[in-house]
């Protein structure tokens, strides 16, 4: 019988509501009116505008300049026009500078032919990779080049591939792994060429039985030397710590990196655009993007240009049957609240779902009774009720001393909590304060 393993520190199981579209095969989302593409969809410094209003662009075009070492390049998702440049709100409340982009109306798409890239050096891949633009499409975008760029003296003896798609509602991942195997796992080999690992592993969670054995399948026809791992079901298992603790039995020091334990990780999103970077010299200017929750007419996985507004998606998937509860970029868990529906996607935009709260949910916040449930939820062996006290008591530098900068966000405290209490917020205000 195979073993299925977990991370052991804390976590939570979610109702994952993923059958409502796991069975949705990826649609094209027909190309926008206008596109508004902003210059920071990665972490680190926004790109510098290498356009003007009234220029005309052709897909692939390098539109923005990174601006310094965490930073990326930003691409023309079409032949166009740029008709504005003005300032937008992300739906993570990023206030960034956005090219309005008016698409060609007779031919819009670039066209991307496979070349040749067998005989690429790793240094060469590496160099492709940044120029594409490529950062990590799990929704923490970081710009995959530095990631991948292994320092002298280090060296790799694990690739580790997340194929968990933890967070609720979510498909889109699961999606690639079924439909777009191959390409996947050619992507997966080309960074095995740029880092060297001694073993490749792709951990996939026990919930996605078909892409389990279809990896298996088509990496047996391939001989890659590719190990599948299922995973039991438990979130945050997306998060590279309790990634690695579960797949390689790795724990990342506090404050340090997947590198300093000899391990790179990266997800499946991300694998495809580095197929599609390197072997099509095609930037990363669209990607998958789950299209769900109770209040979505219908549910979708949609193949969407970076830029595209969420109306369009929700347009697209016949809007909504009844007005939710609340919009999420992302997911529940971990993805972010918006009210506009003109947010463009951008390279970290993983799904826009409408929900209905449950009527737990919409409890009233009671004082907290220190059950400990959060501090038994909490991976990352924190104790997030005296956190928060700290940081409600605008005790910053006690809470810093705490550990909170190794908190998460995954959110298993606010999730496990009977209060009610806004703990994630909570830690995430107490980091952006106590930094200053």
């Amino acid at each position: 019988m195979e073993r299925i393993p977990t991370f052991r520190k804390g976590g939570v199981h979610p109702n994952d509501k993923k059958v409502l579209s796991n069975g949705m095969a990826i649609e094209r989302l027909p190309v926008p009116a206008e596109l508004i593409v902003p210059l920071s969809q990665h972490l680190g410094a926004p790109a510098t505008p290498l356009k003007q209003k009234g220029d005309t662009v052709v897909a692939g075009e390098k539109i923005g300049q990174a601006s310094s070492f965490i930073s990326a390049d930003i691409h023309s998702p079409v032949h166009g026009t740029i008709a504005d440049i003005k300032k937008v709100t992300l739906a993570n409340s990023v206030v960034t500078e956005a090219f309005v982009i008016v698409p060609n109306a007779e031919n819009p798409l670039g066209n991307w032919p496979e070349q040749p890239y067998d005989s690429l050096s790793a240094q060469e891949m590496l160099a492709i990779i940044k120029d594409m633009g490529v950062v990590g499409t799990g929704g923490a975008t970081f710009p995959t080049h530095v990631k991948l760029a292994v320092p002298k003296g280090k060296s790799v003896e694990a690739l580790v591939v997340n194929g968990v798609e933890c967070e609720p509602y979510l498909t889109a991942d699961h999606r690639l792994m079924l439909e777009q195997t191959d390409l996947v796992l050619r992507g997966i080999m080309i960074v095995a060429k740029i880092t060297q690992p001694k073993r490749i592993i792709i951990g996939v969670e026990n919930n996605k039985k078909d892409a389990i054995e279809t990896l298996r399948q088509v990496i047996a026809s391939n001989s890659y030397p590719i190990t599948v791992t299922p995973l039991k079901v438990k979130y945050p298992q997306g998060d590279e710590k309790q990634l690695l603790k579960a797949t390689i039995n790795r724990e990342i020091p506090s404050g340090k990196l997947p590198l300093d334990v000899g391990a790179v990780v990266l997800n499946i999103g991300t694998s495809f655009a580095i197929y599609e970077a390197v072997a099509l010299r095609k930037p990363l200017v669209e990607r998958v993007v789950t299209v769900s929750g109770e209040a979505m007419s219908t549910k979708r996985n949609l193949r969407v240009l970076l830029g595209s507004k969420v109306a369009d998606l929700i347009a697209f998937a016949g809007g909504v049957s009844h007005e939710p509860d609340k919009y999420i970029s992302g997911g529940p868990m971990m993805g972010f609240a918006f009210h506009d529906d003109q947010i463009p996607v951008i390279k970290g935009t993983s799904g826009i779902l409408a929900l209905d709260n449950e009527p737990a949910m919409k409890a009233p916040q009671t004082p907290c009774i220190s059950c400990g449930r959060c501090v038994a939820a909490c991976p990352m062996g924190l104790q997030p009720t005296k956190l928060f006290r700290l940081i409600d008591n605008r005790m910053y530098a006690e809470a810093m001393g705490m550990n909170l900068m190794d908190c998460k966000e995954c959110g298993c405290c606010s999730y496990s909590c009977p209060a009610h209490l806004p703990l994630v917020h909570g830690m995430k205000l107490g980091k952006r304060l106590g930094r200053k």
